[in-house]
Formats: structure tokens, sequence, C-alpha cells
């Protein structure tokens, strides 16, 4: 039970209610600070981290541990400076109001006395001046070749796909693509059932991308059928776009089907609620020495006028 401390609680409230705010909490030892902090920030989105009498790289490696565990993630990397870590930080909150704490500050001081200046900065330059943090849902995902180019454009990706072993090898892809400092979240599930959960959570998206299969099976047996069931996808995930959104990017391998049912599905779910233009056609590879284009399959695309 947490009792007192009236006054400190409403004063941190108050700074919370600011569009932004850097504030320090100073005192003797053992008067009670962190169970202070505790109490503010329980009903908060919040990275916690406390710093240790340790060497500078022990410091910043446990706190990018702590990013990631935010994340949901449990490899154990480490960013390579501070700045990274507070970037990615960041991205934890998407926009959402949020808080960072980093307890026992002195001893991060003693370890390296230039992270002042740098949390300084990042408060003054990045979180004032914070742009929009673009959020990509990627359906049918596979092994993430859209989730890396997501993600190395910047971009916070959450990756469904029913299948683990695509899942895994998709998480070996951003690996590979040194992108572990950027946001991306894997789930293993069944695309519709999850789009309806994100639904009811209020979670939006300002671009989505799916490669549907022409058969398949969800991670319990769901069974999807594209001429039957890709239309209610569509229209389900028109309810998880974003005020504004970017672009909504289908691409088919499904033999026989033309480019123009995309664009029809399209037209009459997205466009029917955003203003934009629509296009289709073929997806194809170059061939090496020819003019020729090896046809691959087909897409339609919704993109934002703007």
């Amino acid at each position: 039970m947490f009792y007192g401390r009236k006054n400190e609680l409403e004063k941190l409230e108050s700074e919370y209610l600011k569009p932004n705010s850097l504030c320090s909490i100073y005192g003797p030892r053992r008067i009670g600070k962190t169970s202070l902090i505790n109490e503010f920030i329980k009903d908060k989105k919040c990275i916690m981290f406390q710093a240790k009498e340790v060497s500078n790289k022990d410091n910043l490696k446990s706190f990018s541990y702590k990013i990631l565990e935010n994340f949901n993630r449990d490899d154990e990397y480490s960013y390579s400076t501070w700045e990274k870590a507070f970037d990615a930080a960041i991205s934890f909150f998407k926009n959402e109001k949020g808080v960072i704490v980093i307890d026992e500050y002195p001893y991060l001081v003693k370890s390296y006395n230039g992270i002042t200046s740098i949390i300084q900065d990042v408060f003054d330059n990045k979180i004032k001046n914070s742009n929009r943090h673009i959020k990509v849902l990627n359906l049918f995902a596979y092994t993430g070749g859209a989730t890396v180019a997501c993600a190395y454009a910047g971009a916070d990706v959450v990756h469904v796909d029913s299948s683990k072993g695509m899942v895994a090898w998709a998480k070996e892809n951003i690996v590979s693509s040194n992108l572990q400092d950027k946001y991306v979240r894997f789930i293993v599930d069944d695309v519709i059932k999850f789009v309806k959960r994100e639904i009811r959570r209020g979670n939006k998206y300002d671009a989505i991308i799916m490669d549907p299969p022409s058969f398949g099976r969800g991670a319990n047996g769901e069974v999807w059928n594209i001429e039957e069931s890709l239309y209610e996808l569509v229209e389900l995930c028109t309810e998880v776009l974003s005020d504004n959104p970017l672009f909504f990017l289908i691409n088919s391998y499904t033999t026989g089907m033309s480019p123009k049912v995309l664009e029809n599905v399209l037209m009459l779910t997205v466009n029917e609620k955003y203003d934009g233009k629509i296009s289709s056609g073929e997806v194809g590879l170059p061939m090496k020495n020819s003019n020729l284009v090896l046809p691959c399959g087909i897409y339609g695309r919704w993109e934002n006028n703007e």
C-alpha cells in the first residue's frame, strides 16, 4: 500500500499532462523516491531503467535489454550508442503518451559524464520535435521481405503469419539486415482473427501490406480461400487504418486471378472510406540481357492522394 506524497504525485501528474516534460527527482537516499516513481507510473506506458555502479558499456547494455523487453523481444541485443538506444525507446511509445524513467541517475553519470548532454539533446531535438511514426501492418508476411523494407525505411512494423517457421525465418532476416534496433513485432496467428482483435483494441495502422495465398490454414486450423475470404479481410482492415493512411497494397500469385479483381476489392472497401487513387497490374522479374519480363503475380494498390 502506498501512503502520502500527495503533493509530489500531483506535481508529477501536472508534468505528465504537458506536451513534453523533462524533470528530476532528487533527495537523500532511503526516503522513498523509487516508491514514489512506481506509484506514479503504475497506470502509464513506461520504460523504467535502474542504472548501476558499473561501466558505461554495461549500463547501455542493461538499458537496451529493458527497451527490448518492452518490445516483447527476448534477444540480447545492445545498441551501439545512447542516441540509438533513446531512438528505440521513443519509437516504443508510437506517438502515445508515456514515461522514460532512469533511476539511480548519479551512477549513470559516474559511468559516462556525457549522458546529461545527450539526454538534453534527445529531448530538445527528438521528443519535442518528433514526427509521425509510421505504423505498418504486414499480413501473410512470410519471411519478411516487406517487413525488412519497411523497418529499413523507419516504420514500426507488425508482422503476422500463421507459420512459426516463416516467422522464425523473418526474425533471422531482420538480424541479417542489421535492423535489430527497429520496432518489429512478430505475431504467429490467423490473420482474420488478429485483425478482429486489433479492431477491438482500437489499434490503427498507416499502411497495410498483404500477400494472401490461394489456399491456406491458420495457426489453429482456420481455412483460408482467397476467392471467398479476401473481400472480408480487406473490409475488416479498413477498421484498423488510421485517419490519414498512406497506402494499402495487395499482392497475389493465384493462377487465373486478374489484377482488376484486386482493384475492384480496394475500390469497394478502402476507397469508400478514404480519398485516394487505385492502380493494379502485374508483378514481374526483368530478365538479364533482354527486354522481356518474367510474370510472377499481380498487385492492387490504394494510395493516399496527398
